[in-house]
């Protein structure tokens, strides 16, 4: 019951109706009995100043962000961690004495998968499913790829400076070669907000070759420069358009889709013609941010290939939890509670 002393927690978008946030959060702070309670608050691109100044008129202890504001709350932000200025976006703010200050937790939310032995559905027993939502079926933002057919320009060199950070050890026994990623190739399929977390989460792994496959040759150059001068510089990263991918996929160990194509109501699409899925390694580990439908069309693809697939919903699960114990002040939360109310609320048990 919400009361008078009942901390407040929040997502801020535009729109935001169809976040999903509230109903693992929520569930979370049932679980753990505290007053708090977690709301949806639609914030137009232009209010967003006076929104965050109200939030902190009224004792609100920390939000999600969601499009379009990640980048535009940068500016108005007391404190950004070097993981969120790195990214270029924050998905998770919090209240401390400096003011407001921001973080990115989507880092932290893909890689929990890739570091633990993974549960059903990872291992071919999701259920295919047709969601009520129409939007919000990504756990980040991203954009589409190509299908034109384009001459190839050769890449840029790869980066070559900078230390890349350790990290928890990764997951045991998924893409080929044992557990040491530094032998490992990640192929990421987009360049948009979404490919620069999951960037990031490579580095963290330390992967030896980066690639990231988008459509216009621009825009990749710019996204591999953007890397250089950044607070986590990023080694071995290398851009490819489109055409390059089915020799690409020949390579990977770890293939993650940061597209939306295949998202509900969409969901007989997939990035990846089957043709150039049938060159994936068998034991390779195929990633899909989408999360509805449940699992999609590219990672039953990648399944009957004998890849190991891994859906958005647990990086959705594991980023809210890492902003959760933020704003809770809590070592852990309970993550098993948040993923089952998202899949009951996604139709999927």
């Amino acid at each position: 019951m919400i009361k008078g002393t009942t901390k407040l927690l929040g997502v801020i978008g535009h729109p935001v109706e169809h976040s999903l946030s509230p109903a693992m959060h929520n569930a979370a702070i049932s679980h753990l009995g505290v007053d708090f309670v977690y709301l949806p608050f639609p914030v137009k691109p232009g209010d967003l100043k006076a929104a965050i100044a109200g939030f902190a008129a009224i004792g609100v202890r920390g939000f999600s962000i969601t499009i379009p504001h990640k980048q535009a709350i940068l500016p108005l932000l007391s404190e950004v961690s070097p993981i969120a200025r790195a990214i270029g976006a924050v998905n998770t703010v919090y209240l401390t004495d400096k003011g407001w200050c921001g973080t990115n937790t989507d880092v932290e939310g893909f890689l929990v998968p890739l570091q633990t032995p993974p549960t059903p559905p990872y291992q071919g027993g999701a259920k295919d499913a047709t969601s009520p939502l129409e939007r919000g079926n990504t756990a980040v933002e991203s954009d589409s790829p190509p299908y034109e057919t384009r001459a190839v320009e050769s890449c840029p060199p790869p980066y070559q400076g900078g230390a890349v950070e350790s990290c928890p050890p990764p997951y045991q026994g998924g893409a080929r070669g044992g557990s040491d990623w530094s032998q490992k190739v990640a192929v990421i399929l987009g360049n948009g907000g979404a490919a620069r977390a999951v960037v990031a989460g490579c580095a963290q792994l330390g992967c030896a070759e980066i690639h990231v496959v988008g459509r216009n040759e621009q825009n990749l150059a710019e996204f591999q420069q953007s890397w250089v001068n950044s607070p986590r510089p990023v080694q071995n990263l290398q851009v490819h358009t489109w055409e390059n991918l089915s020799m690409l996929i020949s390579q990977a160990d770890l293939l993650v889709n940061t597209t939306p194509v295949g998202m509900y109501p969409q969901g007989e699409k997939s990035p990846v013609a089957e043709g150039a899925l049938d060159r994936i390694s068998a034991g390779a580990i195929v990633y899909d941010l989408i999360y509805t439908p449940n699992p999609t069309q590219f990672l039953k693809d990648a399944q009957l290939r004998g890849a190991r697939a891994i859906d958005g919903l647990e990086m959705l699960v594991q980023q809210g939890a890492a902003a959760l114990k933020i704003w809770l002040d809590k070592e852990s939360v309970p993550v098993d509670v948040m993923r089952q109310a998202l899949r009951q609320h996604l139709g999927l048990d």
